[in-house]
């Protein structure tokens, strides 16, 4: 059961990531119909091949965002999906296109993210909702965040993924100069990358070791930057496809997995989601983790991607330091992993973050990757992660 690999990413576009937008002030919508255009364009395929649609949200829209995107882009769809998933939306929104794909339902979905501000209101709020502060929490009355963790200090990111990696620490040892290979060596790719946020800005072990502690053991370089940009891919049936103008990269196993929202209610939390969600993209794929030739792991904090490297099944558990330690995760290192230079290279353009560890893979397997490309890039192991590592997907991404 689960998908045959008979649906493929055939077209992506991506902004740059950049710390202040610089280009024009563009609505969600008109975000969305550049991006469309430009990932339609890059495929090879007419507006007309589109009749799927995955998105997330909407500024001039809470509530049928789809409805509201294929009017505005004049498509008519046949397969239709909002995702609230997080960091793990863009993974979710590509297994569910190639889900309907495969069904029969659709021929070629667009799945989007737009992240760059859109032009303020004629007349804004006098005053910004002091909740905005507490980024993904839920604040509203009647939440388990809202009783019993905000009131306390438990609030937004930082904290929940310390408190994971102080737990990490109690269990199995924690080497901070280790786990600065990870922002290191991603930096490296980035610096490959014309579009990542910190292209040409190269960092070594102790400038991470130097940097801020932000929440213990976390330190600033550990931690993405918010950015702004875009991103979309074209998901497209056999017989689009063939047509198209680069190599298709068929999406050939998937998972994915939530137990919590905040680690406050983790039965283990060092028991990610990505676990399950690994294995059963494994087992639908019919390959294991050595069988990849890349990875491109969600990095929001250099926890996540310990953790992931462990629970996706790369290393044994407890033994990630050891794997680090015995690996380069650089574009031209023995294990490459986010070639791009991952969100802590790239940066994090809101969810069009989460868009860049699928895009990244899908240019390495199409060979478009320029001076990072990897040598032999046929099979890649993708991940997102949304909330405190409590919603997690997974996808196989196979170039045949």
């Amino acid at each position: 059961m689960g998908l045959s690999g008979r649906a493929a990413i055939v077209g992506y576009a991506e902004w740059p990531s950049r710390r202040k937008w610089t280009g024009p002030m563009l609505h969600s919508l008109e975000q969305w119909a550049q991006l469309g255009r430009e990932a339609t364009r890059d495929a090879g395929l007419e507006p007309s091949d589109i009749d799927g649609l995955c998105a997330s949200h909407l500024s001039e829209a809470s509530h049928f965002v789809p409805a509201t995107l294929a009017e505005y882009l004049g498509l008519s769809v046949n397969f239709a999906e909002k995702l609230d998933l997080g960091g793990a939306s863009p993974v979710g929104m590509i297994w569910r296109a190639a889900a309907a794909i495969e069904a029969g339902m659709c021929g070629a979905v667009l799945c989007g993210v737009s992240a760059a501000p859109p032009p303020p209101p004629p007349h804004p709020p006098r005053e910004v909702d002091a909740r905005s502060h507490f980024g993904q929490a839920s604040p509203d009355w009647g939440s388990p965040q809202a009783e019993f963790e905000l009131p306390y200090g438990n609030v937004a990111q930082n904290s929940g993924f310390a408190l994971i990696a102080q737990r990490y620490a109690a269990i199995h040892g924690y080497d901070a100069r280790t786990v600065a290979r990870i922002p290191v060596q991603q930096r490296r790719s980035a610096n490959q990358n014309e579009n990542a946020v910190f292209h040409r800005v190269s960092i070594d072990e102790e400038d991470v070791l130097a940097s801020k502690l932000v929440a213990d053991p976390l330190r600033m370089l550990e931690i993405v930057m918010p950015t702004t940009g875009g991103a979309a891919v074209i998901v497209a049936d056999e017989a689009i496809a063939k047509r198209c103008k680069h190599r298709p990269i068929w999406i050939s196993g998937c998972g994915e997995h939530l137990t919590h929202k905040t680690p406050t209610w983790a039965v283990d939390m060092l028991e990610t989601p990505i676990g399950p969600a690994s294995r059963r993209a494994f087992e639908m794929a019919g390959l294991q983790p050595s069988d990849m030739d890349l990875v491109s792991i969600y990095d929001c904090y250099t926890i996540t991607v310990l953790l992931t490297l462990e629970d996706a099944g790369f290393c044994p558990k407890g033994e990630g330091l050891r794997f680090l330690r015995d690996h380069d995760l650089a574009f031209d290192g023995n294990f490459p992993c986010n070639t791009h230079g991952g969100q802590l290279g790239f940066g994090q353009p809101g969810l069009a973050g989460g868009m860049s560890h699928p895009i990244e893979a899908v240019r390495q397997l199409m060979g478009r990757a320029g001076t990072r490309q990897v040598q032999r890039a046929d099979s890649a192991y993708v991940s997102g992660t949304g909330g405190v590592m409590s919603e997690q997907g997974a996808l196989i991404l196979r170039g045949e």
